[in-house]
């Protein structure tokens, strides 16, 4: 797929991983529809890339009826659509066992609902529009990108929650890849590492100098706009599916 041919929905795409998105696939020619719930930030993301090639939805992942209804109005807005990337999550830290007792059920719960859930429910929607495309080369009808962590492999104490929504968007990445692949439709997942995002953004610098030094190199943590090299590459790498790929500096995350 051409850049200038995108036609994406981003989901999470008002801020950090999602807006670098944007920004990259506009840049090339690409329109795209952000999806997220920070309505303030959802008018500065298409103000800044121009309403003619952007438009915000305020939509939570979790709720199938609004994404049915979001991806409807975004296939209208784009004139077609062609690429899915879902960067909307939550972090959902905290201890099984912590000082207080144990984590309440409805942290695990939100966390898996919004990370796990909220990709699917987004991906079989995107997948549901993106089947009556007309096929392009190899018979591609378009191209869906999950975001995991490098935490689904090396989840730390007080990652629970999170190591178990981001494994299962892992597990589900080569199984969807050979459901969709009778309808042209490739499904690839990015495993970032620790990136500079609006939640590391918030850390003490002692904080953020210690994450940076523990990556073996780069030794510095992740631009969102690599990441968005990264789901670049996957749209014009059509022989790319099934696959989870790492981006993450060569870390491997210490157990606490």
């Amino acid at each position: 797929m051409q850049l200038s041919e995108s036609r994406a929905v981003i989901t999470g795409g008002v801020s950090g991983l999602g807006l670098a998105t944007a920004q990259r696939l506009v840049a090339a020619g690409g329109k795209v529809v952000l999806l997220d719930v920070n309505d303030e930030k959802g008018e500065a993301a298409v103000q800044a890339l121009g309403r003619a090639n952007a438009r915000y939805l305020r939509t939570d992942v979790t709720d199938e009826g609004v994404v049915s209804a979001s991806i409807a109005e975004a296939r209208a807005f784009l004139g077609g659509l062609n690429v899915a990337v879902n960067c909307a999550g939550i972090l959902g830290a905290g201890r099984v066992l912590g000082k207080d007792g144990p984590m309440a059920l409805s942290t695990f719960r939100n966390t898996v609902l919004v990370n796990l859930v909220g990709s699917f429910n987004v991906a079989k929607a995107a997948a549901e529009a993106m089947q009556d495309n007309a096929p392009g080369e190899d018979g591609e009808r378009g191209v869906i990108v999950n975001t995991a962590s490098v935490a689904a492999y090396e989840g730390q104490i007080g990652q629970a929650a999170y190591a178990a929504s981001k494994a299962g968007v892992v597990g589900m990445t080569l199984p969807m890849a050979r459901e969709l692949a009778r309808f042209g439709v490739r499904v690839v997942t990015i495993a970032p590492g620790v990136f500079w995002t609006p939640m590391v953004d918030g850390m003490p610098e002692a904080v953020q100098q210690s994450l940076a030094a523990s990556i073996p190199f780069p030794s510095r943590l992740g631009q969102p706009a690599e990441y968005a090299d990264t789901v670049a590459y996957i749209l014009q790498a059509r022989y790319l599916n099934g696959e989870t790929i790492r981006l993450d500096g060569a870390t491997r995350l210490a157990p606490k």
